[in-house]
């Protein structure tokens, strides 16, 4: 084959963002650099690769499709070669890379994180934050080594650890008449001003439970971040439904806002751990993992959820 790695990046890098503009800025080279690379690829195979849309940029052929499934695997391999060689000009000192659905940030990372290194040691962490989309390319790529998030949307390609289960709940004012109640209809939330954490597939599977009263819907307040929400609804701006409560200290409920289980029989999501490595894990996400494990187990339902008592017992379950 005539391409070097670069030049199959850059093909890749065209196929994912679906412009060769695009791909160039992404990339910081030149546009010409790219149309060379896409050449010398279509020469090899002997096939188009991109059917060229005026206006709307550039579509992969099924050849091209498979080309940069291919390509997808000799990328990762060579991200994962060089991490390697990294680690051993390093010595002893270990590296993990790691991505995460962007609330897990602030509500359970770090303390999972602290955790792993009291335990075994040093270690230099990259944590990325993004939405589910961003991760799988991140795992496609070999950019993480594993990421943290719901198991929603289309499957993610890789082994999969399940941690825990997740049941949605209402987060409102504490003085909320609401607040007093020991689990809240979906049909008492139907009428009621609504935040939104607006993430790709957390935003469509959050106001799919409003959906389901049969109701509507009024999403008044729209936001990517966890935090803001917590934010919005101490403001006053209206009640937010969500899955996972902090377990970080720096961010208390109390005295301002409150939490209630749904009292509908809604399937709650899970919370995995996706990798690439299959039974060939390496030894330091093998201890994230077992952390990951570990603190779930030693918190309980009650410290990372909020579930009407005969959920509590199903949520550490598979």
């Amino acid at each position: 084959m005539a391409l070097s790695l670069r030049q199959v990046r850059y093909v890749a890098e065209v196929a994912r963002l679906g412009s060769i503009q695009a791909a160039a800025r992404e990339l910081s080279i030149s546009q010409s650099s790219i149309l060379a690379a896409i050449d010398l690829a279509e020469a090899d195979i002997g096939a188009r690769m991109f059917t060229r849309r005026p206006s709307q940029g550039m579509r992969t052929t099924p050849a091209g499709e498979r080309f940069v499934a291919a390509a997808r695997g000799l990328l990762a391999a060579e991200t994962e070669f060089v991490r390697q060689i990294g680690s051993l000009a390093e010595g002893p000192r270990r590296v993990i890379r790691l991505g995460c659905f962007e609330p897990f940030g602030p509500l359970f990372m770090p303390e999972v994180l602290r955790r792993l290194v009291t335990r075994t040691g040093a270690i230099d962490i990259t944590l990325l934050e993004a939405d589910q989309q961003q991760l799988r390319h991140w795992l496609d790529t070999g950019h993480i080594d594993a990421a943290v998030t719901y198991e929603m949307g289309p499957p993610f390609t890789g082994d999969i650890t399940r941690i825990c289960r997740m049941p949605a709940h209402v987060l409102m004012r504490a003085d909320d008449p609401l607040s007093a109640l020991d689990a809240v209809p979906l049909a008492a939330l139907a009428e009621r001003q609504l935040i939104l954490l607006d993430l790709p597939q957390t935003g469509a599977y959050l106001s799919s439970i409003i959906d389901m009263s049969g109701l509507g819907r009024r999403v008044g307040f729209r936001t990517r971040s966890y935090e803001t929400v917590r934010a919005a609804v101490s403001a006053g701006f209206g009640l937010a439904i969500l899955n996972m409560r902090p377990i970080s200290p720096v961010m208390v409920d109390a005295p301002l806002l409150s939490r209630r289980p749904i009292a509908d029989p809604l399937p709650p999501p899970t919370l995995i751990v996706v990798d690439p490595y299959g039974s060939q894990k390496p030894r330091f996400l093998i201890d994230f993992i077992t952390e990951m494990h570990a603190l779930f187990r030693e918190l309980g339902p009650r410290q990372f959820a909020v579930a009407r008592p005969e959920q509590e017992r199903e949520l550490l379950r598979f």
